[in-house]
């Protein structure tokens, strides 16, 4: 103690005296002590000697910090407690899918051990049947995995730490997210510089990118967004994402990023992939012939269109005659001009008599449509479809408002 300096000294037993009841505290003090001995240059040669332990003291320290109680932080505690109130909710939310899915074959009288999710829906809309335009809103049992929103893991150790580096921010996987997007972004103009300096690079580049589109794809939805980042991003944020996602898209070395944004798009399921083809079927004569059927308004048609044939059409009964207006043939008879079938086949429609002639036009029309589709190849059903042969018309008659005199006109308003 007399080779320290008084203030050394001061700072020691001050300490010594706050933390004595501490080993850690004592041990960093002894630590204090000998350093301050090795600058000085004095003291004795015990302390300035360092000493190797030995292998039972490595030991048994490794045997005491083993054994040693782990202190979990307020924030674990509080974490693991909600996890377990959550998990207790779930197996009792499942527990009682369950059983009404068991009570629901049983009124169904099918095997409760074979009721599937599609029998359970089934089981619901007929037992309680709901006029209710929106599908949400309706009567509806699902497995609670699917309906209750993911839990998120613990984003903290036991003491409290926590693991991302953004933590902080509320939303790391967003954040993160974007940080990725940002960096591929550097990575791309890095690239763009180097192939800029060389000569070969450009040819190599336009060969490379012909494959990458994104024409047949679309962005995720704001909620799979949500759902694959198990956070809750708002419809700002959502449009944040979708313009540096559009950047990366646009910049002329995208297609090295191609995985990367495939992550992020849907394919776009096209309607000329998912269209039904009737089957083709051979009749009594030996003809061929497809079977479809259409929809308008309240009216509804079954066409039978017969390969090979004289163009002959037959409605009811009766020629083209039973539309007088020259328009509603006209507009029966386009699939087959569009198609190049005009005086190659034969049409044979039944169509029911309520609604006007426009909608018994409509409805011909569209199962006219249909029907070829089994006698072109999928070319001209694309065509087809993009001049809207093969979508259905949702269009009907607007309904007349109360207090109004018809569907939008109103009352003549009098002051007296």
């Amino acid at each position: 103690m007399a080779s320290l300096s008084p203030w050394t000294r001061y700072s020691l037993c001050r300490s010594l005296r706050y933390c004595r009841s501490s080993a850690s505290s004592v041990l960093f003090s002894r630590d204090l002590l000998r350093n301050q001995n090795g600058i000085a240059g004095s003291g004795s040669s015990r302390d300035n000697c360092t000493e190797a332990p030995s292998p039972s003291s490595s030991d048994g320290k490794q045997k005491a910090s083993s054994g040693k109680a782990v202190t979990i932080s307020r924030a674990m505690r509080a974490y693991m407690e909600r996890a377990k109130a959550h998990d207790d909710m779930m197996k009792a939310e499942v527990a009682d899918y369950e059983i009404g899915k068991r009570h629901l074959a049983n009124i169904m009288g099918e095997d409760p051990d074979s009721f599937t999710q599609d029998d359970v829906n089934r089981a619901i809309e007929y037992l309680l049947p709901s006029g209710l335009f929106e599908k949400r809103a309706r009567p509806m049992m699902k497995d609670p995995y699917e309906i209750f929103p993911k839990k998120k893991a613990a984003q903290f150790g036991l003491d409290g730490r926590p693991y991302h580096w953004l933590y902080f921010t509320t939303s790391p996987n967003y954040y993160a997210l974007l940080y990725d997007i940002a960096w591929k972004m550097e990575d791309l103009k890095a690239e763009e510089d180097r192939l800029a300096e060389e000569k070969d690079g450009k040819p190599d580049r336009e060969k490379e990118s012909s494959d990458f589109t994104l024409a047949r794809s679309e962005w995720i939805t704001h909620q799979r967004l949500k759902d694959l980042l198990v956070e809750n991003v708002p419809e700002k944020e959502y449009r944040h994402f979708l313009v540096l996602m559009e950047r990366l898209a646009a910049h002329p070395l995208a297609y090295k990023m191609e995985e990367f944004i495939a992550t992020y798009r849907e394919p776009i399921a096209m309607q000329s992939q998912t269209l039904e083809v009737p089957q083709i079927e051979v009749d009594s004569d030996g003809r061929s012939f497809a079977t479809a059927s259409g929809k308008r308004k309240k009216c509804a048609a079954t066409v039978r269109v017969f390969k090979p044939g004289s163009g002959k059409v037959v409605i009811n009964g009766e020629d083209l005659q039973y539309f007088s207006n020259f328009v509603y043939r006209e507009s029966l008879l386009f699939p087959l001009s569009l198609t190049g079938l005009v005086g190659e086949v034969d049409i044979e429609a039944e169509v029911q008599a309520q609604g006007g002639p426009t909608a018994q036009a409509g409805a011909i029309r569209l199962a006219v449509s249909r029907a070829v589709t089994a006698f072109v190849d999928e070319s001209i059903r694309e065509d087809l479809r993009l001049a809207g042969m093969l979508t259905e018309d949702p269009r009907t008659k607007e309904r007349k408002k109360p207090g109004q005199e018809k569907a939008r006109k109103k009352f003549t308003w009098k002051k007296r």
